[in-house]
C-alpha cells in the first residue's frame, strides 16, 4: 500500500515515525514551506519536514494545494491512501485522489470540538475528557465518517502542554491502527451524530486570551490552563502586558476588592479578585521579563498599587 502523509507541526511527527517503524510504505510527505526563524531570519523546515529528512522520505512543500503542477506531482506518486495530521484544509481534487481515500486525525471526540483549536477549547470549557478521532475527509470540515476514536482524561491541573502531549502520543498509535484496519478492509466508518456537536473550536486570537476578571475564578483558571504555555492568557499589571501560566482558583472573595483588582504581600503571593471568588497567580511573565514563579518574581519586582 502506497501512502502519502501530510502534516506540519510537532503533533504530526510521532504518527509519521510510527508508520515508518511499522514498515508502511510512505511514498511522499507533504508539509508547509520553510519559514524564517530567529534573529537571522534563517529559513527553517517544519518539524514534519525535519522528521521526513531524518527518515529519508521524499518531501513536497507546495505553497498552493490547487496548483496543477503540484497536483500532477501528487498523482505521479500513485498513492493508495493519504493521511492528514495537523495540516491545512485540502481541496477536493487532492483528498479524493487516492482510491482508498484520505483520512484525518483530529484532536477531539468528533463531532464535538470541530475546528482549529480543539485542545485549547476543551480545557477552557472545563472538560474532564477529550480524545482523538480518525475520519474520512469530505466537503465540510471535520464532518466525515468516523473510523476510530480513543478517549483521554483531562486531569484537574492539566494544561494545554500536558494534554497536547497525551493526545499526540495516543493519536500517533491511532493513525497506525487506522492504516492497519484500512489495509485489511476492516473499517466500518460511522456517520457523525450531529446531536453530539455541542461545542466548536475556533482559532485562538489575542483577544481570546485576554482575561475577563468579571468571570468566575474557575473559568479564568481554565482559560489559563487552556492557553499555557502558548499563546498564554494575559492581563495588564502596571500598564504592562502580564501573561499568566499557572494559577489556583479560590471560591472565597477578597474583601473590598472589585473584579480585576489585586493584592500582594510583596513576597509570596499575588491574588486577583474575580466575578466569583479570587485567583492566585503561581507563574507569570511580565512584559520584558522572563517567565517566573511568583516568589521569584516578587523578589525582583516591587509591586505597588
Amino acid at each position: 500500500m502506497r501512502i502519502i502523509y501530510m502534516g506540519t507541526p510537532e503533533f504530526a511527527v510521532p504518527g509519521l515515525e510510527k508508520l515508518v517503524e511499522a514498515g508502511w510504505n510512505i511514498v511522499g510527505v507533504i508539509t508547509a514551506p520553510d519559514k524564517p526563524q530567529g534573529r537571522g531570519r534563517k529559513l527553517v523546515g517544519s518539524p514534519v519536514k525535519q522528521a521526513a529528512e531524518r527518515l529519508g522520505l521524499p518531501i513536497l512543500q507546495p505553497t498552493n494545494l490547487k496548483n496543477p503542477e503540484f497536483q500532477e506531482e501528487l498523482r505521479e506518486l500513485k498513492a493508495d491512501l493519504q493521511i492528514v495530521v495537523a495540516f491545512r484544509m485540502l481541496p477536493e481534487s487532492v483528498w479524493s485522489m487516492p482510491p482508498l481515500g484520505t483520512f484525518n486525525l483530529h484532536a477531539s471526540l468528533l463531532p464535538n470540538y470541530r475546528g482549529a483549536a480543539p485542545i485549547n477549547w476543551a480545557i477552557i470549557n472545563g472538560e474532564t475528557e477529550t480524545g482523538v478521532t480518525t475520519f474520512f475527509l469530505k466537503h465540510e470540515i471535520d464532518t466525515g465518517s468516523i473510523i476510530f476514536q480513543e478517549k483521554v482524561a483531562i486531569l484537574p491541573e492539566d494544561d494545554l502542554g500536558i494534554v497536547y502531549e497525551k493526545l499526540m502520543n495516543v493519536g500517533s498509535d491511532l493513525v497506525v491502527r487506522t492504516v492497519e484496519a484500512i489495509s485489511k478492509d476492516e473499517v466500518k466508518p460511522l456517520p457523525q451524530d450531529e446531536s453530539k456537536a455541542l461545542h466548536h473550536a475556533p482559532k485562538i486570537f489575542k483577544e481570546t486570551c485576554q482575561i475577563d476578571w468579571t468571570q468566575s475564578s474557575e473559568s479564568i483558571h481554565n482559560l489559563i490552563r487552556g492557553l499555557s504555555p502558548y499563546p498564554a492568557a494575559w492581563t495588564t499589571l502596571h500598564d504592562k502586558t502580564c501573561k499568566i501560566f499557572k494559577s489556583k482558583a479560590h471560591t472565597e472573595p477578597l474583601p473590598e476588592l472589585k473584579p480585576g483588582e489585586w493584592k500582594s504581600d510583596g513576597k509570596s503571593f499575588l491574588k486577583f479578585q474575580c466575578g466569583e471568588g479570587h485567583l492566585e497567580v503561581l507563574e507569570l511573565q511580565l512584559e520584558g521579563k522572563k517567565r517566573m514563579h511568583i516568589g521569584d518574581f516578587l523578589k525582583g519586582y516591587r509591586l505597588e498599587k
